[in-house]
This record gives C-alpha cells, sequence and structure tokens, in this order.
C-alpha cells in the first residue's frame, strides 16, 4: 500500500477540535410509530435500536411496525384522502409552507439529530441537507395550487395513498423528495425511513404534528426491510415510491407486477467523472473529491469512476493525492471534519471487502494515513489506479469513499467506457468547451449529467436515472407527475 509523507500539508498548523454542541438537541429514549396523527405503540410490542455510528452506542430505541401497523396507517391514510384531496391547493400549499418553515426554525437540531444518527460531517448536515429538505417542501408548497398551469389542457387528480421507503444516506432530505410532491397533489402517506437512520423522520412527524396538518395525511411507520414490503405488497396503496438498491428495486418491480400500482424507482449507480485536459484542473481535483468522499461515498450518483484524459492523468493523481492528504476522517459533530463515520458495521464491512477484492484483482491502491477514533465505524478516503473495464470496484456500487481511476485518449473511448455499466444514474464532464459538454450530454447513458461541478442539487431540477439506476424522476415539473393521473 502506498503512503506519502504528508509533512507539507499537514506540519504547518493543526486545527483545535470545534464540535458541534448537543445541548439545544431533543431525543427521546423510545419512539413510537406515527400513525393518524399521534404517535402509537407497535401491535406487537417490539422495539430496535437506532445507533450511533461514530461512537457505536444506543441512541434511542424505536419502534418496529409490523403489516398489522402497516394496515392501521393505510386505513387512516385512506381515510384522510378524502377530504385532504378536496382541499384547495391553496389550503394544502399553507400546510407545506408551515412545514417548511418549522424545518427552518429547528434546522440546528435536525442538522445534530441527522449527524449523529447518520454519521455524516455536521457541515454537510447543516449546510446541504437539512436546507434542501425545508427548500423542497417550499418548492412543492408553490405548485400545490398550480397544477392546472404545470399540466395545460389536462385535468390532474391524486392518486390516493402513496406507500414510500427511503434510504439511510439521506435521511431527511429523502423524506421531503417523498413527502412534499405527494401532499402538494393531493396524496396521502405512508412513509418507512430506514432502520439505520430513523430519526429525523421522526423528528419531522413531530413538526407534521405542531403545523396542524389533518390527522393522517402524512404516517410514519418504521422497522427494517419486512415492514417496507408491508408496504409494497398491501393491496389499498395506490403509488410506490423507492430510493434504495437495485436488488431491492427489483423485488418491489416483480411484487407489484399485475397490479394498479403506480411505480417510481432511483436506485444505485456508478457515476462517470471525466476530466478532459483542458479542464480547470484544481477545480476539478475538488470536484474529484466532492463526488465520492462527499457523505462518506454513500451516495447514489457518487463521481466513483473517475477517467481522466491521459496527457493531464499524472499531474491529475498527484494533485488528487495531495488533496487526500488533508482530509479530516473523524468526529461528524467536528466542524473541521471532511469525512465521518460509515453508517453501519455492515456497510463498512462490504466496503473493507470491496477494497480487499480491488486489491486482489490487481488494482493499485492508496489511502492517506489517518488517526480515527477508538470507536466507531472508519475508513480512510481510498482510491485505485491500474484498473479496467473488468474489475468488479469498477463495474459494482460500493457506496463507500472509494475511487476507481481509468485513463482514455479520445471523446469516443470515454464515452464507451462510461457507458459501459449496468447502471445510468449520473455522470460528471469537467472542460473549457462548451460544445464537448453538449455533445456528451447527448452521449451519456445518466439522468444527471453535471458540467464542471458534481453533486449539485436543487429542489426545481428533476433527479432520476436509467437502465438499473431506476425510473420515474422526482423534483422539479417532473416530480410532480409520478403522484397524479389525468382525466
Amino acid at each position: 500500500m502506498q503512503k506519502k509523507d504528508t509533512s507539507i500539508f499537514k506540519a504547518a498548523w493543526t486545527y483545535d477540535e470545534a464540535p458541534e454542541s448537543t445541548d439545544h438537541i431533543q431525543i427521546k429514549k423510545k419512539y413510537e410509530l406515527f400513525i393518524d396523527g399521534k404517535f402509537t405503540k407497535p401491535i406487537k410490542g417490539n422495539y430496535f435500536d437506532t445507533i450511533n455510528p461514530a461512537t457505536n452506542k444506543v441512541i434511542a430505541s424505536v419502534a418496529e411496525a409490523t403489516t398489522e401497523d402497516v394496515d392501521v396507517a393505510v386505513k387512516a391514510a385512506r381515510k384522510a384522502f378524502g377530504s385532504w384531496s378536496k382541499l384547495s391547493g391553496k389550503e394544502r400549499g399553507k400546510y407545506i409552507f408551515r412545514i417548511a418553515r418549522l424545518i427552518q426554525e429547528r434546522a440546528r437540531e435536525f442538522a445534530v439529530i441527522e449527524s449523529l444518527d447518520g454519521g455524516k460531517p455536521i457541515r454537510e448536515s447543516r449546510d446541504i441537507d437539512i436546507p434542501l429538505a425545508a427548500n423542497h417542501f417550499f418548492y412543492y408548497a408553490g405548485w400545490a395550487d398550480k397544477l392546472e398551469y404545470a399540466f395545460p389542457n389536462r385535468t390532474p387528480k391524486p392518486l390516493g395513498v402513496a406507500g414510500q421507503i427511503i434510504p439511510w444516506n439521506f435521511p431527511l432530505l429523502m423524506a421531503a423528495w417523498k413527502i412534499a410532491p405527494a401532499l402538494a397533489t393531493g396524496n396521502t402517506v405512508v412513509l418507512k425511513p430506514a432502520e439505520t437512520t430513523p430519526l429525523t423522520a421522526l423528528k419531522l412527524a413531530e413538526i407534521i404534528q405542531e403545523s396542524g396538518l389533518p390527522k393522517g395525511v402524512v404516517n410514519i411507520v418504521t422497522g427494517a426491510g419486512e415492514t417496507g414490503a408491508s408496504i409494497v405488497n398491501h393491496p389499498d396503496i395506490n403509488k410506490i415510491a423507492f430510493t434504495g438498491s437495485t436488488g431491492v428495486g427489483k423485488y418491489i418491480q416483480k411484487a407489484i407486477a399485475g397490479t394498479q400500482k403506480k411505480l417510481t424507482l432511483e436506485l444505485g449507480g456508478k457515476g462517470a467523472n471525466i476530466i478532459f485536459e483542458d479542464a480547470a484542473i484544481d477545480q476539478a481535483v475538488e470536484g474529484i473529491v466532492n463526488a465520492i468522499f462527499f457523505n462518506q461515498g454513500h451516495v447514489c450518483c457518487a463521481g466513483s469512476r473517475l477517467f481522466v484524459q491521459e496527457s493531464v492523468a499524472d499531474l491529475v493523481i498527484q494533485k488528487l493525492k495531495d488533496r487526500m492528504e488533508t482530509l479530516i476522517v473523524g468526529n461528524p459533530l467536528d466542524k473541521n471534519t471532511d469525512i465521518g463515520a460509515i453508517n453501519s458495521k455492515k456497510q463498512l464491512q462490504t466496503i473493507e471487502n470491496y477494497i480487499k477484492i480491488g486489491v486482489n484483482e490487481g488494482g493499485e491502491i492508496y489511502q492517506p494515513k489517518c488517526n480515527f477514533p477508538k470507536e466507531g465505524n472508519w475508513c480512510e478516503p481510498t482510491l485505485f489506479i491500474n484498473v479496467s473495464q473488468s474489475h468488479r470496484i469498477v463495474q459494482e456500487e460500493i457506496f463507500g469513499p472509494v475511487l476507481a481511476i481509468q485513463t482514455f485518449r479520445t471523446i469516443d473511448e470515454v464515452i464507451e467506457k462510461a457507458n459501459n455499466t449496468p447502471y445510468g444514474l449520473s455522470a460528471g464532464v469537467w472542460t473549457q468547451n462548451g460544445s464537448k459538454i453538449f455533445h456528451l450530454t447527448q452521449k451519456l447513458e445518466a439522468g444527471v449529467i453535471w458540467a464542471n461541478t458534481f453533486n449539485k442539487f436543487d429542489p426545481a431540477s428533476p433527479f432520476g436515472g436509467y437502465k438499473e439506476s431506476g425510473f420515474g424522476r422526482e423534483g422539479g415539473l417532473h416530480g410532480l407527475k409520478p403522484y397524479l393521473k389525468f382525466e
């Protein structure tokens, strides 16, 4: 394993710890299910622990919903649908605006809880996750009374009850992506957050109560895979929205085949990040770091495959290694931290297995020296060079801070390499040539393509993939359509 003298980067100064306070947050020792506007105990009385991945200590005990609990939640949502769908768009919008404002008011608490429960750096929770979540509610609140303008000469109608299942990498943001457009279009919701990161969804339930949203419009049931399966298989749900792994997405697609349920899937990815010789190299290196090490690489659209034009490959790789030496891995609540804790022991094991696979397949590994805390789930930012298209670390989603680097000579070559994957979620292009950017956006098989940036999101911009990365779009005007039928 190649190591490097880091003295030129770290000897000049060190950062004092700058931990975010936790005194202002309120976390209960035990959380119940949120059904029909109130917190209710699970029918079978089962609970599970949610763990702080930076310490491996229990944060809270959370109710585990069974099929019976899901049925109660769906019935509450169905009952609420009658009045909610008849409410004017203007009135629905008021409730959604109120939720957005309440998220803003308690943004600091949300950010700390997100970092405690999920392991992501507080800077990311504070500056990205929570503001984006609030902005999605603001954005869709604005559409609630304008659906006839969004779809002219058509009569949009809500579907009914939406079953929504979200992942652990962006817990509150994914809840906002799902809930906000569903409410704006007049649907009611049964949402299941991931079992490893349920706390901000349950904090959102408290805000929903405070907002005065009519009971039963949003129901939040916690649990693992069986709870999600109960939502998918429930006969009185009209729409399934799922964000997660491709394997589970395929299961859901098979499970609802032959039914009238509508479906959107946002699944895995293996994004290509392409650096041309005419790119602004220093800017591109920062873009590479953001593309793969943001949120510990727990990003479905991460730029986990880097393609660098051969003429500048040595320069880019050296600058990237130098930049990696400055990254701080550690306490997610420290404002200096760049890379936080891996979300769970299970995910850490998966990442470590892939790193071993990369080494065994002949890839050349590079990892900077990191001083990890004694407890918790930690992984060095990692890159591999001398890999090919056939390497598993190039083809398979790792969902961690692991980057595979290849070189290319021509535009046609990099397009062929970039598209040689079963996934089609994201890509990035770095060049100062505008026509080259437009050419690649036509040729790359990806739902989202960034130019001279990466991992930038906006509520007004649709997001989604092709091939095994799923179908349907969330965000923007496109995000309304999956929750509507037209008469």
